[in-house]
């Protein structure tokens, strides 16, 4: 995992490279959008699939495959920055 692009209160962006189950590439970046006195956060991950990964991809439900680890991380994110502001 390497920072690859960071804007205070707006962007980050990370080059994430796998090595299992296949070796391959993707970005991952969380977007911040002021909402009043809260903060939207968008989690995105996108990249280039081989042939045997489209393949993959159409017979398992990427969303139940990883919506939980974008739902976890995403409620982490949520604790430690609520943390910070009452410390």
């Amino acid at each position: 995992m390497t920072l690859t692009q960071s804007r205070p209160a707006e962007l980050i962006r990370i080059k994430l490279d796998f090595v299992q189950p296949m070796a391959g590439t993707s970005t991952a970046e969380f977007t911040f959008k002021p909402e009043g006195d809260r903060t939207a956060v968008t989690w995105a991950m996108f990249g280039q699939n081989n042939f045997v990964a489209r393949a993959i991809c159409l017979f398992m439900n990427q969303d139940k495959m990883l919506g939980g680890y974008f739902e976890k991380g995403l409620e982490n994110l949520k604790a430690v920055t609520e943390a910070a502001v009452r410390g």
